[in-house]
């Protein structure tokens, strides 16, 4: 009877000597894990770039996440470079990973791009890694061999959405594209080895800053972007409301919070321009916006989540833009050019609006953003956040206090985020950030006196007759939610603060 166990052992994998007879202080890994990192690096640009093409909600969130694994991975890299005696995580690497790089992101569409940068950028270095950990030495540089295994434990989960969605939603990859991009990964011996820097070669930029590639102008959905009994596509009758009452009512601002953090899906993909566009500035700052960018969207999820607790949907209050001024007028003009009425035009939205593209933001504008967001917006809310968390407490719904506290708790950080940036964002941008404390303080309060002047208008036009469709169907949306959860102070909750904008 033959033994189960084989003669004789299987052959060791050749080991992977680190070192050269030429070697210093400097092993051979160093310049291999800054090519690597310009690659994860590269992975978050080009997510960045197509990202705002993912039209489902949930499949939004997943790509909002990925910006933020991808920042993660390079920040392993950056740190486990820098330990190294010589290790600079900033050093030029060669030109030809920015040509393979820009390969991937000039895709014929959306979904040859996800193709080159789930399937066959990702597989390629999924494959270098664990070739690297089978034969570098376990011992002398378990380090990296352990940073290898987290980063393809997120590649992993990173491709397994990307099966799950080309499972959703089949295509087969452009042939010439998907061969250009193979032969680009062959053409740079598929990342098992660090490229040498050829005298001549200034070094790889960053992905797409040397082309003309450009992203969607409007944010990708496949929801209704108006309310169900919507009738001006500027206006939101159910939020007008809201505006009104939100001082007197807490189940007028349980409902706003709901659909506010719903709407914050929006900012993900304006920062995924930030991102792609400010890549003039230090990769910290890239780390920092992906945090508060992946924060967003789980803002986001959280007010659908709540909203979905109470039976309230997509088709009750709809997925404007918070650039819902510019969508307008596409589709009024792809209305008028199809001789079909606008809202014909705003159910069939994605012919009009997806394939426009945009012009990328200039550096004063990314600045503003910042700004805008950090010290108007999130800065102006927390009172208004705080009151809401102890309302919510005080009426029995932790639910809904939670979802306040945990928002309050990462916007605090975002408000850090536009402290510490700013002020090199204006060197960069060429933006005078003098007294920029000050100036959002005075815009805060202007756009706290416009909102008050459109809540006093709104009140005295506002129908509050049972029957009127806008009213009843305001109504409907508080009690449903009050079925749901009563609040036990309802009735006995003081005045707040109005709605900061």
């Amino acid at each position: 009877m033959s033994s189960p166990v084989a003669d004789a052992p299987a052959a060791p994998a050749p080991r992977r000597v680190l070192i050269t007879p030429e070697s210093r202080q400097k092993p051979t890994t160093v310049d291999l894990l800054n090519d690597w990192q310009y690659l994860e690096k590269a992975t978050h640009r080009l997510i960045c770039g197509w990202g705002r093409e993912v039209a489902p909600w949930f499949d939004k969130s997943t790509i909002h996440r990925h910006v933020w694994d991808q920042a993660e991975c390079v920040r392993r890299l950056r740190e486990r470079v820098a330990q190294f005696p010589g290790g600079k995580p900033d050093a030029p690497v060669s030109s030809r990973l920015e040509q393979l790089a820009n390969t991937v992101l000039l895709a014929p569409n959306y979904n040859d791009a996800l193709d080159g940068i789930y399937e066959l950028l990702l597989k390629a270095l999924v494959t270098a890694y664990g070739e690297y950990s089978a034969q570098a030495h376990p011992i002398h540089d378990a380090p990296t061999i352990a940073l290898l295994h987290e980063i393809n434990q997120i590649k992993s989960q990173e491709f397994l959405w990307y099966r799950d969605f080309r499972r959703r939603h089949p295509h087969t990859t452009t042939l010439a594209y998907r061969t250009a991009v193979e032969q680009q990964i062959a053409g740079c011996d598929g990342f098992h080895a660090p490229l040498p820097l050829a005298k001549d070669d200034a070094g790889a930029q960053p992905a797409g800053a040397r082309t003309d590639f450009k992203y969607a102008k409007f944010s990708a959905r496949d929801v209704p972007i108006r309310p169900r009994y919507n009738r001006d596509p500027m206006r939101h009758e159910v939020m007008e409301y809201v505006r009104v009452d939100f001082p007197t009512s807490v189940e007028a601002r349980r409902l706003f919070w709901g659909f506010g953090y719903l709407m914050e899906k929006n900012l993900p993909d304006d920062q995924l321009k930030w991102i792609y566009d400010g890549h003039f500035m230090p990769w910290e700052w890239h780390h920092d916006i992906s945090r508060h960018l992946w924060d967003e969207s789980r803002h986001g999820d959280s007010g659908y989540s709540r909203l979905r607790d109470f039976g309230i949907d997509f088709d009750d209050l709809g997925f404007p833009g918070y650039d819902q001024s510019l969508r307008v007028p596409v589709l009024e003009a792809g209305a008028k050019a199809d001789g079909i009425t606008l809202d014909e035009a705003m159910r069939n939205y994605a012919k009009y609006l997806d394939p426009v593209r945009s012009e990328h933001m200039t550096r004063a504008e990314i600045y503003e953003a910042v700004f805008m967001i950090g010290l108007v917006a999130e800065q102006g809310h927390f009172i208004v956040k705080q009151e809401a968390y102890g309302d919510f407490k005080e009426g029995k719904d932790l639910e809904s206090a939670e979802m306040m506290l945990f928002d309050i708790i990462d916007e605090t950080a975002h408000v850090q985020y536009a402290h510490k940036w700013l002020p090199l964002l204006g060197e960069l941008c060429g933006v005078d950030n003098t007294n920029y404390r000050e100036r959002a303080a005075t815009i805060r309060a202007d756009v706290q006196k416009r909102h008050d002047d459109l809540s006093a208008e709104l009140n005295n036009k506002l129908s509050r007759t049972p029957g009127d469709r806008d009213y009843d169907f305001y109504c409907e949306l508080l009690e449903r939610i009050r079925r749901v959860k009563p609040l036990a102070n309802a009735t006995t909750c003081p005045p707040r603060s109005p709605k900061p904008m």
